[in-house]
């Protein structure tokens, strides 16, 4: 007899026409349903527990202090482009590695470039870049760090983190809306060939050889930074210590979650969320993994407190609010942040991505200039 049959047992009944090992379709359906929630929920716990690694990585590194970005940005301190650096390039060397191992891995692919159709295939790379930087420097924060300000208790993060919530609902509710109505020249049906994604196709040499050129100039760069710098007391550890351990991170995010770090889309589907928007588990997963990183950044901060002792900074309520706003709404106009693009983009060798980060850092080091 097929397992398709239909039963008419009443409850608590035996089928005497199927093999008591022969599952009935009923009971096929409530197995699957039960392994499909158990791999769900041991995915959330998953994208929980990565999202806190990355937290707790991203405090012990001093990177989500005001002053680290700040001071960064005005170049008095070079703390954060050590431990960014640092980050990229264990990065680099462990998603090469991945794309080794699964060349067809469906997140290991280069970022695409962020058009709005104005000036070029990359102009929402360039002008998003410029929103970040210019909000990072007026913030103190990045869309990753303000979550691990949230965790340590730092003033200015709360808001910060409000006004990229409200870009979040902005973008969400009514600038994503609007830049994909307009045209591009995509849309329009231009024969332009689509960008080249990466910078060795741009460049016109093989991977490896920019891989190599890339993580030996990281290195020379942290080198020297380490050498002929001094950094504050915001470094607990060397701030190449704390880019290995954000690039753990990335390592371990690869592992359990099959995908790269990457913060600002949260945003977006909070606001989403916040205008009547569905959540699906791809989006409250996201969610959930900046949960993730709010509790491993209060975990280690209260249990190890010399890493949340914070280095005063003066951030007005208004300039962390603004700049929370415009790192945001740059960052989803890019297409990513300091995280999706600064160290998972970097990574994946993405032109968008080398792109968006110079603009990101060239605008907020001329902010930093500009305001000191």
């Amino acid at each position: 007899m097929s397992s398709s049959l239909p039963s008419h047992n009443q409850p608590g009944e035996s089928s005497s026409l199927l093999p008591s090992n022969i599952p009935t379709t009923e009971s096929a359906s409530r197995s699957q349903g039960q392994q499909t929630e158990q791999t769900g929920a041991m995915s959330e716990i998953n994208t929980l527990l990565t999202g806190a690694a990355f937290g707790a990585a991203l405090t012990a590194s001093g990177v989500f202090q005001p002053s680290v970005i700040i001071s960064q940005l005005n170049f008095t301190n070079f703390h954060m482009i050590q431990t960014f650096l640092t980050a990229a390039a264990g990065s680099a060397a462990t998603v090469s590695i991945a794309q080794a191992l699964q060349p067809n891995h469906p997140n290991l692919v280069p970022r695409a470039a962020s058009s709005l159709g104005l000036f070029g295939p990359y102009d929402g790379n360039i002008l998003g870049g410029i929103l970040l930087g210019s909000g990072m420097m007026l913030s103190g924060a990045c869309p990753g760090t303000v979550l691990a300000q949230l965790g340590v208790g730092v003033k200015s993060g709360v808001y910060a983190f409000a006004g990229a919530s409200l870009a979040g609902v902005v973008w969400s509710g009514f600038l994503k809306p609007l830049l994909t109505q307009c045209p591009t020249p995509a849309k329009a049906g231009s024969a332009s060939p689509s960008p080249k994604a990466t910078v060795h196709e741009v460049l016109g040499v093989s991977k490896g050889t920019l891989l190599l050129g890339l993580e030996a100039m990281f290195v020379g760069i942290v080198i020297a930074a380490a050498k002929f710098t001094e950094v504050g007391p915001e470094a607990k550890i060397p701030p190449y210590y704390g880019g290995m351990l954000i690039a753990g991170a990335q390592l371990l995010s690869l592992v359990v979650r099959g995908c790269l770090v990457g913060m600002s889309t949260s945003y977006e589907e909070v606001g989403g969320w916040m205008l009547g928007g569905k959540l699906v588990p791809e989006k409250y997963r996201n969610m959930l993994f900046s949960a993730g990183v709010i509790v491993g950044s209060y975990l280690l901060s209260h249990g190890a407190p010399k890493f949340g002792e914070v280095t005063d900074v003066v951030v007005s309520p208004l300039s962390a609010a603004v700049g929370g706003f415009l790192m945001i709404l740059g960052s989803r106009m890019a297409g990513g942040c300091t995280s999706g693009h600064g160290i998972s983009g970097i990574s994946l060798l993405s032109m968008s991505s080398f792109l968006t980060v110079g603009a990101t850092f060239a605008a907020g080091g001329l902010m930093g200039l500009l305001i000191g």
